[in-house]
């Protein structure tokens, strides 16, 4: 299982060739978030239907202000070849124009600076095979999903996780269980009653609970102003409010890779 990146580091820098030319990661990413999706060799099955999904879902990413990019261990030559069968699988004329560019790194130079080799993976050559590695970037935060080779990623999903962190990087609140955009947020306990009357203008709704405790506080959705702002979003923005994150390891059965790690921000009972 990789180690790479952690919670809260800041994503390295490096230049490299992609299917729109060469990059600087840094300067790619300028104000904006950022996805990472790191695919295994080109033509496999399972991500060939991720990176179709991701093309179908460029105009939701470009409203969230949010810059897609993905990295493969092959030359940009077959990334291009693959990006004709991803707009086929999606139905369209297969052509090599994606709208994202792919990273070549057929050295694996960057795959070992992330850290994303996986030994418990190897491909026919008996060689370790990249993780399947969503990384998400926003203002001194960052998000890691690490998936089983066969188990394709849910992007309606990491949309879900974007609006969150966006909106948790600007307002103190929190998400409940289920949490869809525009459903009501919950107040974090930790803001007093008159602050949270402020700072939540359209009302702070308390459930009545048989502790007496006043801790279960809703408010409608606030409007987050970090969307489509390109360069006049702030480049450090983190919630000093926002409780620590807990680290949630799930088994999985399964052939290859048996874990799955998730970053889960808990919310304090009371």
């Amino acid at each position: 299982m990789p180690g790479g990146l952690l919670l809260g580091d800041q994503a390295p820098n490096f230049e490299a060739n992609t299917t729109q030319g060469r990059i600087c990661f840094h300067d790619f990413l300028g104000d904006s978030w950022g996805i990472r999706l790191l695919p295994p060799p080109v033509c496999t099955p399972v991500y060939t239907t991720k990176l179709g999904r991701a093309v179908k879902l460029a105009p939701e990413f470009a409203k969230r202000n949010v810059r897609v990019i993905a990295l493969s261990v092959d030359s940009v030559e077959d990334h291009l070849a693959w990006s004709k069968d991803i707009k086929a699988y999606n139905g369209e004329a297969p052509t090599e124009k994606l709208p994202f560019p792919i990273i070549d790194d057929k050295t694996q130079d960057l795959a070992i600076l992330l850290g994303m080799l996986d030994a418990a993976e190897k491909d026919e050559k008996n060689m370790p095979m990249t993780a399947r590695l969503v990384f998400i970037f926003g203002p001194d935060k960052k998000l890691s999903i690490l998936y089983p080779a066969t188990m394709g990623r849910n992007f309606d999903e990491i949309l879900r996780v974007v609006n969150y962190l966006q909106l948790t990087a600007e307002k103190s609140v929190a998400t409940p269980v289920d949490w869809k955009e525009g459903d009501s947020m919950m107040v974090l306990s930790t803001i007093p009653e008159e602050e949270a009357k402020t700072l939540f203008p359209k009302g702070v709704f308390t459930k009545e609970l048989p502790s007496g405790k006043k801790y279960l506080r809703h408010t409608p959705q606030p409007k987050v102003t970090l969307r489509n702002q390109g360069r006049d979003c702030p480049r450090s923005t983190v919630n000093r409010n926002m409780p620590a994150a807990d680290h949630v390891f799930l088994t999985i059965p399964c052939e290859h890779l048996s874990l799955i790690t998730a970053w889960v921000f808990r919310l304090p009972c009371c």
